[in-house]
């Protein structure tokens, strides 16, 4: 089975170190380049071509947003995770802005980490349960109500698990239907509410409360 291919993209060594060891211990990943700066990344690119790029988003010469922004120009077909310290909203929705598909902090363990880069090779978006509780507490004191779409019973399950960070398989098994369903109600949800991504509808739902949150995040 052919190995997906990993950059790293972080300002300092430690970390791309110690994201090295972690990726290196999961038979499936590959590490095929790391980078200090957003800089440094474009010309990375000439010479490779990862499958999925963990990217920082504060780094010199040129962050991750404007060096995320970039790269999909360069390569559509790139999954890039923003891996940060920061859990700013801005910074959620820049990065998503500028074509990231998942955001994750660095303080999480392997096994998530592993989950987010399987996740988004799958084609699907990916958001950590920290950045989600996030999200979560800093949209839903602002939240609107006045937002008037329509969304049936069976729409509402599986956005509910969209939020959650569930995956496609994910929740298709635990509603007892069928991944092909899962992605025609996420299709009908991203059409009813303009989302250009599965994180456009998730920040959507936040903002305009489509369903009740849990009180305690």
């Amino acid at each position: 089975m052919e190995k997906i291919k990993i950059a790293i993209v972080d300002d300092h060594l430690m970390v791309r170190t110690g994201l090295s060891l972690i990726l290196k211990d999961n038979a499936k990943l590959d590490v095929i380049g790391e980078a200090s700066d957003g800089d440094d990344f474009l010309h990375l690119l000439n010479n490779h071509s990862p499958d999925v790029v963990l990217m920082d988003i504060n780094m010199p010469k040129m962050n991750g947003i404007d060096a995320t922004k970039e790269a999909m120009q360069r390569r559509p077909e790139l999954r890039i995770i923003a891996l940060s310290m920061h859990d700013d909203e801005e910074y959620i929705e820049s990065m998503m802005q500028a074509g990231a598909k998942g955001f994750i902090l660095k303080k999480v363990g392997a096994d998530e980490l592993y989950k987010a880069i399987d996740v988004v090779m799958t084609g699907e978006t990916y958001l950590s349960q920290d950045v989600m509780k996030v999200l979560t507490k800093k949209l839903f004191a602002k939240s609107k109500e006045g937002e008037q779409i329509t969304i049936n019973p069976r729409e509402k399950e599986v956005l509910e698990q969209l939020c959650n960070g569930l995956s496609t398989q994910e929740i298709a098994d635990l509603l007892c239907i069928s991944p092909r369903t899962v992605e025609s109600h996420r299709a009908h949800l991203l059409e009813k509410t303009n989302s250009k991504n599965t994180i456009s509808l998730v920040l959507y739902a936040l903002k305009y409360k489509l369903f009740s949150f849990p009180k305690e995040v």
